[in-house]
């Protein structure tokens, strides 16, 4: 006879949120339970809370009873325990029955991962003494202390236990579980249970274990659990667990199973579920205490007095506007109620401040003029025409988001000022969680299935990268080779058929890069915690940020951003060097040389404008104020970009500006009559509709979602307000027509103008202080190999000198430092060595550009924690030990004075190999004494340990160095390949340095100027061969894929066999070849299997070796390393390259110039020849002088100054008389 369906209830479950030991959606879970007619069902995964939030909210909208519980380990002794006989932990399923039950869930929870934590997270049984009111309790599965006992044939411990837990939580709320599942020991198990429950009078509840939902889902947890334990399918002796029956079965099937053995224990399932009424509140913000507050004074009246107090700091005249807007908005905030959160953001901003943390908020928050009182946003939102509404909207009240940046290498000072300010136990991070998507997915189960490697990379490389959060179906849709693939070739049908149905699944969890939570109560009475993912002392939450968010939590995202970083190393910088302290927010915003180079593409490292589309639209645009570097933020996106053009035609007064309707004219008139900013949309909406700011933003975020019947509405009532607002009904309609797209995807001004001052503020920084600009550039991205190759290669082309890493000079990071001069080369060696004890390595640069006449050359001394196999932790004990005892006097002394633990045998050769020991001899005589050296230095440390003193140790002054051994010398390549290995390019000098000043004129593009933007350009690219891999193609064909670097880096070029064909030769280790071709660019992996990053490549068409011209004969001087020619429907305009000298190579006499421009009386042509000359000119800086005549009609001109220098050469002089004509360029000497 069948079980009602009333009769029976699933109470040990498990989901996603097992991490791979479950597969079952919480969705599908909950929609299975109500399809079987269940009047609830729990959720009792692994040793975590995880997924409570969602399972709760989705079952109480589904109509089931939700029972929150957990499936604990119990540790074998205490949980501080943690020995190898501590591994094992026994299973314990546990449920709240109410509000107290659920707290002591989120109690025990957390301090199993907290305390307990030994492979897993532990509770004891004291713990759960101190925490068993509320719980129900259940024996669990064959992993349950009873169970277990009772498998091993020890019904004695079995008793003793169940006495414990009877003991614990009375007999009325500990039950003894019994399952089946076709496993052989449970029927011996079952029938022990049976008898304890007799024999204890303990009550009995039969449950099913489910780990998936559905029978035939059995195959795919198994495959999660291969997974999982790194194994193969079908490999016999794996660890297998599931019988195909753990699936979250119907009563009937439970009878079926159960019903005729103990009947009871169906019965006592909705027994438990009628004790079990945990209720969660919802939407009620634990807000922090804010200690500055004074007793008695409301949040909103402090904030007020603040703001009123500091408005006339911040405006030298305070208009009617200014304080109406103040107002305005503090009586939005005293309507909202988020006047304390808006001082507790104010709280950690001003510390960060005060401590010299720059930061600053993104997004929509820098509108209002509250946060610029405040001193959060330190943009004015009246100057810049910043809307409010789009920060906090009366019409629709919702917390607002505040979401700081702030330099990445100090965020974790901001965090730890929270904590201490408002509690440890108040703050963390928040958890995320890592899924099997698409890509991921394959590859896992490739792996489970056994496939070859190679295959499973065939078919996961054709799953689209973009758009994120692709999935198979959709991949299959997408790639037409995926599809046929699947449709062809059974074994990938297999394959992507079985990540299909795990795709999607929880793999991990790890901490969210940005996000913190802050509590007025201790947060454990809210949300389970555990240790971070990425180190002990990090403190997260088991509830992802929307479960935070929904049990009222405040969540902050403090963002860490390197360009941050970056300005205030710069700053630093150039205080040590030059003796001054630039306050960043105070920088001159018409710096015409900044927007000078900016518009000349020069951005390499300026925040928000690198990139060779961005470079070419700079050149377009030629921004002459920080506006228009919000626009180019704005409108340099997918969709926006194609007003580009427009924009730029109406600045420069090509095209005529035009509105539909007068009220448009002032809110576009600064955008040259162009839609670029969201705010635009909700002004124009205000103006023409009659709508509030406020409905106006609800207007603008319905349009965006692009939903049929809610657009129509909205249109509807657009139309309407235009007609009461005297707008003719065709006029209106057309308005609508214009901003609909732009509600879309319009950019946010006041974040766009947030970015474009850090924009700005880069590009100041590099223009004015190119030296501490790239050192500090340098130290950001150490930790790149790529990035630092690049930013190198940008050193060379500003003329910039890189000095090598050295123990007595060398910081942890990258330096400035003064350069004595050469006879061959002014800037190719630094100044003397320090002497012992010494701290300053360098006199400041005087105040101006580059030293200023006169002044000491500068350049960048390499980083030791910047060496491959160094890092910073053993950098900094090395500077340590020497600003402490001065400097190192020989390798002996090194490791005599420096943790040899530290600095141990590894980063010792990695230092010699990238040259910072070569003040103590030849590398590779270093090479051979380091063994010596280093048992030496351990035997002095020794010594020193137990009170002896060597008579010739360093401290006695009487020390004196071991020779080094003799060691046959290395070639110059050898050396070069250890430096190329330890630094990450070629410092001292480089394969195609000679072979560069000859191939300028005939390259269009550096190695670091090619990036995904440009795919399917072609390029004239040159460069050394550093590594060839041939390859056979299925037809037998030879190919090679190659890897060129110049000297700014490295870049792969594919030669198919029709290419390689034509000179196999050609393609060899050293060979320095010229080659033409095409962008391509391939995906790449990144730390994720479903992170991908372009990687571009060029596809060569054809190529020539090139050999050095004959002795005696000079190559072309001028090393062309600037930006490459623009590009005209696809092809380099020879016209547009600029030939620029990269390297202080010997330099020539100076020499006088004449440049003739003669005027056609054409004047827009003329102009635009000028300003083509202007361009040319100012990126050939050099030491010769020139003049420009100007010719026309009756009268000439001549324009000429000491200021005016470029370097001339035969490349350059062809140039201009491109753009001039014939004979206009006369050359003299001085």
């Amino acid at each position: 006879m069948a079980a009602a369906a009333s009769e029976f209830v699933h109470l040990h479950v498990h989901s996603e949120y097992s991490m791979l030991d479950g597969l079952s959606r919480i969705p599908n879970l909950i929609a299975e339970a109500k399809r079987h007619g269940m009047p609830a069902i729990a959720l009792t995964d692994h040793g975590t809370l995880y997924g409570a939030i969602e399972f709760y909210q989705e079952a109480r909208q589904q109509g089931v009873k939700p029972i929150i519980g957990v499936e604990a380990y119990v540790a074998p002794r205490r949980l501080t325990d943690k020995e190898t006989a501590d591994r094992s932990a026994a299973h314990l399923v546990l449920l709240a029955k109410d509000d107290t039950g659920y707290r002591n869930l989120l109690a025990l929870a957390t301090r199993a991962h907290l305390d307990g934590f030994y492979y897993r997270p532990r509770i004891d049984h004291e713990l759960l003494a101190e925490h068993r009111q509320g719980l129900v309790a259940l024996s669990a599965c064959g992993s349950g202390e009873i169970p277990w006992a009772l498998r091993h044939e020890n019904p004695t411990r079995a008793r003793q236990t169940a006495e414990l837990y009877r003991e614990l939580f009375g007999p009325e709320d500990f039950y003894l579980e019994v399952q089946d599942h076709g496993i052989d020991f449970q029927t011996a198990v079952n029938r022990g249970i049976r008898e304890l429950a007799g024999e204890l009078d303990l009550q009995i509840v039969c449950t099913n274990d489910s780990h998936y939902t559905r029978r035939d889902d059995c195959d795919a947890q198994d495959l999660l659990l291969c997974i999982q334990t790194n194994a193969l399918v079908d490999d016999p002796k794996r660890l297998r667990v599931y019988t195909g029956e753990h699936y979250l079965k119907s009563p009937s099937e439970m009878h079926q199973l159960l019903g005729s053995e103990v009947p009871e224990a169906l019965r006592n399932t909705l027994a438990v579920a009628e004790k079990c009424n945990a209720e969660l509140t919802f939407g009620r913000l634990d807000f922090p205490r804010l200690p500055f507050v004074p007793d008695g004074e409301q949040p909103i009246d402090f904030l007020t007095r603040m703001c009123w107090e500091s408005l006339p700091r911040r405006y030298d005249q305070v208009t009617t506007e200014i304080e109406e807007r103040l107002r305005y908005e503090l009586d939005v905030v005293r309507t909202t109620g988020f006047a304390a959160y808006i001082l507790f953001v104010w709280d950690f901003v001003d510390y960060a401040r005060r401590r010299g943390i720059l930061c600053g908020p993104r997004g929509s928050a820098a509108g209002s003029i509250i946060l610029y009182c405040l001193g959060i946003t330190t943009i004015d939102p009246i100057a810049h025409g910043l809307t409010f509404e789009r920060f906090l909207n009366p019409e629709r009240i919702q917390m607002p988001d505040i979401d700081m940046d702030f330099a990445d290498s100090r965020r974790d000072e901001v965090i730890d000022y929270v904590a201490e300010r408002y509690g440890r136990d108040h703050v963390a991070q928040i958890v995320t969680f890592g899924r099997l998507l698409a890509r991921a997915a394959i590859r896992d189960v490739g792996r489970a299935l056994g496939y070859p490697l190679t295959e499973v990379d065939r078919v996961a490389k054709l799953v689209p990268s973009l758009p994120v959060g692709m999935t198979i179906d959709r991949a299959l849709a997408a790639s037409s080779e995926l599809k046929q693939l699947y449709d062809d070739e059974e074994h990938v049908r297999r394959l992507i058929a079985s990540a299909r149905q795990v795709e999607g699944v929880a793999r991990h969890a790890s901490t969210h890069a940005a996000g913190i939570v802050v509590s007025g109560e201790p947060l454990v009475q809210h949300v389970p915690l555990q240790r971070g993912a990425r180190g002990e002392n990090v403190i997260m939450t088991q509830f992802e940020m929307h479960a935070l968010e929904t049990i009222g939590l405040l969540k902050m995202d403090f963002l860490g951003l390197t360009n941050l970083t970056l300005l205030e190393n710069v700053l630093t910088l150039i205080e040590e060097t030059r003796g001054i302290r630039l306050d960043i927010q105070r920088l001159p915003l018409d710096d015409a040389k900044t927007f000078e180079m900016l518009s000349n593409g020069d951005s390499t490292g300026v925040f928000q404008l690198e990139g060779a589309g961005m470079r070419r639209t700079l050149r377009e645009f030629r921004p002459t104020s920080v506006h228009h570097l919000a626009a180019i933020v704005a409108l340099y996106r997918p969709g926006p970009m194609a007003h580009i053009p427009t924009y730029v035609a109406a600045k420069d007064g090509r095209r005529p500006i035009g509105y539909l309707h007068p009220r448009l004219e002032p809110i576009l008139k600064d955008t040259y009559g162009i839609i670029v900013y969201q705010d635009q949309v909700l002004q124009i909406v205000q103006a023409i509709a009659g709508y509030s700011l406020g409905q106006a933003d609800i207007l603008r975020r319905a349009m965006g979602k692009k939903i049929k019947e809610e657009m129509r509405r909205e249109r509807d009532n657009f139309l309407k307000g235009a007609k009461r607002n005297g707008v003719e009904a065709s006029v209106a309609a057309k308005i609508w027509e214009y901003i609909e797209p732009f509600a879309g995807y319009a950019f946010n001004r006041a974040h766009a103008y947030c970015y474009a001052y850090i924009a700005y503020q880069t590009g100041y920084l590099k223009c004015n202080y190119p030296v501490e600009y790239m050192a500090a550039m340098l130290t950001t991205q150490s930790d790149d190999a790529e990035k630092v190759a690049a930013a190198a290669g940008e050193c060379r082309r500003l003329g910039i000198t890189i000095l090598p890493p050295d123990v007595n000079r060398s910081r942890v990071g990258f330096s400035v430092e003064a350069l004595r001069p050469h006879p061959g080369n002014p800037a190719a060696a630094a100044l003397p060595g320090l002497s012992q004890g010494e701290r300053r390595l360098d006199p400041p640069l005087p105040v101006g550009e580059g030293g200023g006449e006169g002044g000491t050359p500068h350049g960048v001394r390499f980083g030791l924690g910047a060496v491959k196999n160094v890092g910073d932790g053993a950098a900094r004990h090395i500077v340590a030990a020497r600003e402490t005892d001065g400097a190192y006097r020989s390798l002996d002394e090194l490791c005599e004075r420096v943790d040899l633990r530290t600095a141990n045998r590894r980063v010792l050769e990695a230092l010699t190999k990238a040259g910072a020991l070569d003040a103590f001899g030849q590398r590779e005589r270093v090479l051979a004494a380091l063994e010596r050296a280093m048992a030496a230095g351990q035997q002095a440390q020794r010594a020193a340990g137990v009170g002896q003193q060597s008579l010739f140790s360093a401290d006695t002054g009487l020390a004196e160095a071991s020779p080094l051994p003799e060691a046959p010398s290395e070639s110059d390549r050898q050396r070069l390949a250890w430096e190329k290995e330890a630094l990450g390019f070629f410092l001292s000098s480089h394969p195609y340095q000679a072979a560069a000043r000859a191939l300028s004129p005939r390259v269009t593009a550096t190695t670091s100027q090619i990036t995904d933007e440009l795919k399917g350009e072609r390029v004239t690219i040159a460069g050394a061969i550093m590594n060839v891999r041939k390859v056979v193609t299925k037809r037998q064909e030879s190919m090679a894929v190659v890897q060129m670097e110049d000297l700014h880096g490295a870049i792969e070029a594919v030669v198919f066999p029709r290419t390689y064909a034509t000179d196999p030769d050609l393609w060899r280790e050293d060979s320095i070849v010229i080659v033409n071709g095409r962008i391509d660019v391939r995906r790449v992996e990144t730390q994720g299997d479903d992170e991908v990053r372009g990687v571009p490549e060029i596809i060569v068409d054809s190529a020539e070796m090139w050999t050095p011209p004959p002795d005696g004969e000079r190559p072309e001087e001028v090393v062309h390393l600037d930006e490459p020619a623009p590009y005209v429907n696809g092809t380099a305009d020879a016209t547009h390259e600029v030939a620029q000298p990269a390297e202080p190579f010997e330099l020539k006499d100076p020499r006088a110039v004449t440049i003739v421009f003669r005027e056609t009386g054409d004047r827009p042509t003329d102009r635009r020849r000028l300003e083509h000359l202007h361009a040319t000119l100012v990126r050939c800086p050099g030491r010769d002088r020139y003049a420009i005549w100007f010719e026309g009609g009756t009268r000439s001109a001549k324009l000429v100054g000491d200021e005016l220098q470029i370097h001339f050469s035969e490349q350059l002089e062809r140039e201009l008389e491109a753009i001039l004509g014939g004979g206009s360029v006369q050359v003299e000497e001085i």
